[in-house]
């Protein structure tokens, strides 16, 4: 199934955005969602292609770095903050995605999804609190997962780190919203990416048919909450919220 970019033309004009994971997948997708409502965006990713995909949406630029560092992270969001004078909006859509049962898990498997799916989400919204905080306005939007809603079969290192970063979302919405910042996840599906290409088919056909929808999103199906949530007035009152583009797979 194909979808177009969502007609958002304006909704973000005048705004700034750094986005993670932006080289593939639903991090792309929202790096050319916003681009297209006028934002003006960093991409941000380990991957060097991560500069092609920039320069192919017509992005502000984009920043190689590793997202599990302290200092490459004080220095990505220097660097974006430089490029745009200021971050209005930033969104954690980076991660990694391995399967394994919980008895056969080896702690380094464990500790390396919590690195990069959790850990690294506190180091940038951390780093970018202080000038949206400064300014008494801004926009964190973290993507998380409905696995950590509710969790899966041999992802318990996934699911825990999602659950982390819901957690985490609503903690730091309470202690900035009344400054002016607001803090929010999504928690999509199993999307069609690279991220979910890596797990096995048995799980996927499962998964199809545990959906309500009976189907995988996209990523063009995604993007559109995440420039719902940087916009004004759309997502001026989201606080704390984990939005879910999930075919169904839970319903709060």
């Amino acid at each position: 199934m194909t979808v177009e970019t969502a007609d958002a033309a304006g909704m973000l004009a005048g705004r700034t955005a750094v986005i993670t994971g932006a080289a593939s997948g639903i991090g792309f997708a929202i790096a050319r969602h916003f681009v297209a409502a006028g934002a003006s965006v960093v991409l941000a990713d380990r991957q060097e292609t991560v500069r092609d995909r920039a320069t192919e949406i017509g992005a502000a630029g984009a920043v190689v770095f590793d997202a599990t560092d302290e200092s490459a992270v004080r220095d990505c969001v220097a660097e974006a903050g430089a490029v745009l004078s200021r971050i209005d909006t930033l969104v954690t859509s980076h991660g990694i995605l391995t399967e394994a049962p919980a008895s056969e898990m080896t702690l380094e498997t464990w500790q390396q999804t919590i690195d990069v799916d959790l850990t690294s989400v506190f180091l940038l919204n951390r780093a970018v609190l202080p000038g949206m905080l400064a300014r008494g306005d801004g926009r964190i939007i973290n993507v998380a997962s409905q696995l950590g809603l509710k969790g899966g079969t041999g992802l318990a290192h996934y699911a825990a780190a999602k659950a982390g970063v819901i957690a985490m979302t609503k903690s730091i919405a309470l202690e900035v919203s009344s400054r002016g910042v607001l803090v929010n996840a999504i928690a999509p599906g199993p999307i069609e990416t690279p991220l979910v290409d890596g797990i096995s088919e048995d799980w996927k056909r499962a998964k199809r048919h545990e959906l309500p929808l009976g189907r995988f999103g996209t990523v063009d199906e995604v993007a559109p909450t995440a420039v719902l949530l940087a916009s004004n007035p759309g997502g001026n009152i989201y606080v704390g919220q984990t939005l879910g583009p999930n075919s169904g797979d839970v319903m709060p």
